[in-house]
Formats: structure tokens, sequence, C-alpha cells
């Protein structure tokens, strides 16, 4: 398996600090496109494993979008399947016959619970093909998942877990979106100091800008572009 666990790959635009998609070319920062070119199967039989699974509506735009994003960079698709509730008991057979496995955005916990009832951890050890990680997706790669609270209520929930188990392809604790990051509040707290910072205490996280994301290649992964590493209540750049 090759896998690209991006911030965002592009596709999206943030209005308002809304992140909402768009038919654009995938990014070029820091050689993505040009990285996944290279090992991009001729006419790719892609798989898109969503992470709100009962947002059918959702999951088909996203569907949709994501196959002209893809077609608009020249990397050719010869179908777009969906795995969310709708298909989830399929997802074995459905793994066996792509080649590209894409790993959406949205709720971190959420996706997580979703991938837990799947059972992706063990079936994804068989696919061989090219994995492309966006933002919760990424997230939810790591051995460890840090699931930063996303929506209002996420920080107050006793229920929501911040460390839940992830598919284990990295031991990289990936938090996208550290240019917006940075500046935002959920619950009147600051996600990096009052959040991300005291619950690096003991762990580590990597922050990414969007155009930076880590490639895995014979299980090596490589921080590739700007990154951030939050550990032990201190954040610095990844020299």
């Amino acid at each position: 398996m090759i896998a690209f666990l991006t911030s965002s790959p592009g596709g999206s635009y943030v209005e308002d600090g809304v992140r909402k998609p768009c038919v654009s070319r995938l990014s070029d920062e820091n050689g993505f496109l040009e990285r996944l070119t290279a090992v991009w199967p001729g006419k790719a039989r892609c798989l898109l494993i969503c992470a709100e699974p009962d947002s059918a509506e959702m999951n088909d735009a996203m569907g949709e979008n994501l196959r002209a994003c893809l077609e608009l960079s020249d990397l050719s698709v010869s179908r777009l399947e969906l795995c969310d509730s709708r298909r989830a008991d399929r997802l074995p057979e459905l793994l066996a016959d792509s080649d590209v496995v894409i790993l959406s955005g949205g709720h971190t916990l959420t996706q997580n619970r979703f991938f837990k009832r799947l059972g992706l951890k063990k079936l994804i050890r068989r696919f061989d093909g090219v994995l492309i990680g966006i933002s919760g997706g990424s997230m939810n790669s790591a051995d460890v998942v840090y699931a930063q609270p996303e929506w209002p209520g996420d920080i107050t929930d006793p229920d929501y877990e911040r460390f839940p188990e992830g598919l284990g392809l990295t031991d990289i604790s990936i938090l996208p979106h550290y240019q917006m990051l940075k500046d935002q509040t959920l619950d009147g707290l600051r996600l990096i100091e009052d959040v991300a910072l005291p619950d690096s205490m003991g762990r580590t996280f990597c922050a990414l800008p969007d155009g930076s994301y880590v490639q895995i290649r014979d299980g090596v992964s490589e921080i590739v572009g700007e990154a951030y590493m939050i550990h032990g209540g201190t954040i610095s750049p990844v020299q």
C-alpha cells in the first residue's frame, strides 16, 4: 500500500470558517499531485469510505465532487463507489475490487466509530493499492487518533473519546487544517492553546496546514511540507 494522508488534497474552499466542496484540480503543493499521479493506476476503481455513514445525500454529493476533481486532475477513474450505511455490509467485496481507497473528511469520532463497525482496521491490511486520507480520514489512520473536539458540545460530552484506536497505518497522530485551527475557538475555548496543548501532555500530535501531508511507502512515514509538532504542552516547527 502507498498512502497519502492529507490535511486537504484540494477540491474545497473555506468560507466564513466552513469548508465547502468545489470542483478544482487537486493540490500541487509540496509535490502532492505529482507524487499521486506517479502511482495512480490507469482507469482506477475508487472506493470512498465516508465519515458520517447516515448522511446519504451529503455522501453522494461528496462522491460526485471527488470524481470530478480527480478527472480534472488528469487521474483516470473507471468508477467511484461509496461505502456508508447503505453499503456497509459489502465492504469486503468493495475493497477487493478497488485500486484506490479514499478515507473521507468529516467528524473524526463519528468516522472512527463507523470504521470500527466496518472492521476496517483488519480489512485494510489486505488492501494493496493507493490510499488517500482526507482530514478526519487521515486522523483515523493513526495507531492512536487525536480526535480533537470539532462540533459544539464535543468538549463537554462525557462520552466523547479524544484518543480512540485508529487503523494503525502510521504512528503519527495528525491534526489537520492547522492554519485555521490556530485562530479558532469552540465552546469558548481556543482549539490550540486551550485544547490541543493540554491534550498533548504525554502525547505527540503532528499539526499539518492544508497542502502538507504524510506519505507512507513500504511502512515508512514521511512528513512532506510545513508541519508542527505539538508535545508536552508546547508547539514547534518540524525541521
